[in-house]
Formats: structure tokens, sequence, C-alpha cells
């Protein structure tokens, strides 16, 4: 058995340690995102190749696929991150406008078709519309987390909701259980972003 394969069995089911602890990096990722650190990304990106590994095992190609989409992303996070805290400053959150909801909305409808078309192509999913799903709403969530844009905590709760039961069917039962956790801690970010942006408008308009 190679290093991939590797895991221990609980309650009968087989867990992968790539899972687990790329799935601790992802609830890791969470919990910096809420505290708006930096190191956010990093912990992502760690994540992002474990959980990829894992994937390809479980045979599961939209999730790997999102893996190395999350990598990608992570990057362009943590250089938008680093320029916008770059001389100490907190890093500013926002809801987004309408036209870039409006866009947000309209890559992941036309993404999810395009990329279910293709995977219905070439078999490379059992599930090819929830995992096209998810691919996408995973990368315009990310992506939206990059700008800063309260927007990406809704944008998972609607992914979560498709994922919990996809990895659970799929075998991926740490995934399954990391997806539920996630429901709970986007709750709690929304919050938490929202309370800091609300903040920051009152510090705005603040008579000197």
């Amino acid at each position: 058995m190679n290093w991939t394969q590797a895991g221990f069995t609980l309650l009968g089911q087989r867990v992968l340690w790539t899972d687990l602890i790329g799935n601790i990096c992802a609830l890791s990722t969470v919990v910096l995102a809420m505290r708006r650190t930096i190191w956010t990304w990093p912990v992502q990106l760690v994540g992002s190749v474990l959980l990829f590994v894992a994937s390809v095992e479980a045979h599961i190609t939209g999730n790997a696929l999102k893996q190395a989409m999350f990598g990608l992303l992570a990057v362009y996070g943590w250089v938008r991150w680093v320029r916008g805290t770059r001389h100490g400053e907190t890093l500013p959150v926002r809801p987004g406008s309408g036209r870039e909801r409006g866009a947000l909305l309209a890559v992941m409808v036309a993404g999810t078709a395009l990329v279910a078309l293709f995977f219905v192509a070439t078999g490379w999913s059992w599930a090819p519309l929830p995992d096209a799903y998810i691919f996408v709403g995973s990368a315009v969530a990310t992506y939206a987390q990059g700008k800063a844009l309260i927007d990406f905590w809704w944008i998972w709760i609607a992914v979560d909701l498709v994922g919990v039961p996809l990895a659970f069917s799929s075998g991926l039962v740490v995934s399954g259980v990391v997806y539920g956790i996630f429901f709970v801690m986007v709750l709690l970010g929304i919050r938490e972003w929202r309370r800091q942006y609300r903040n920051t408008r009152r510090l705005e308009v603040a008579p000197i």
C-alpha cells in the first residue's frame, strides 16, 4: 500500500489520512478566514493538495479538479490579501455590488452546465451535475473570498447543501462530516464578516 492509500478503519468505514488531514486543513481555513488572517491561504493550499490526492483515490474527478482549482485560487487569494494588508491594515470586507452578484450567479449557472456536459462526455464522474455544481460553486466562492466579498459565505452554503450527500455516497465519510461542520461554521462566518463590515462603516461615517 502506498502513502496515498494509507488510513484506518473507523466504525466499519475506511478513512484515508489524506482525507482526514486535508479536511482538518479545510476546517482550519474557515476559522482563519473568519479572522481575516493571511494564514488562511497557505493552510488552504496544503489542504487542497491532500484532498486532491484523496479525491483521485476515490475516483471523484470533479472533486479532484476542484481541489486543483482551490490550489490556484489560494495563490490568487494570498496575493490579493497581502496587497490589502500591505501596510499593516485590517483586511476590508464588503458585500458584493449588484453587478458582481449577477456575474457570480451567471458564472455558477453557465459553468455548472458546461462542466456537467464535459463530465457526461468524458465519463469522468458518476454524478456529473452535482459534481459540476460543487466544482464551479467552490471555485466561485473561493474567487469571491479572494476579493473579500461577504457573499462568498452564502455561496459556500449553497455548495454544502449538495456536497454533504455526495461525499457520503462516494464513501468519503470524513468529507461528508466536515461538509456538515462547514455549514455551521459558514453561518458563523457570515455573522462575523457582516459585523466587521458594519463596524467599518460606522467608523467611516463617524464625525471627526
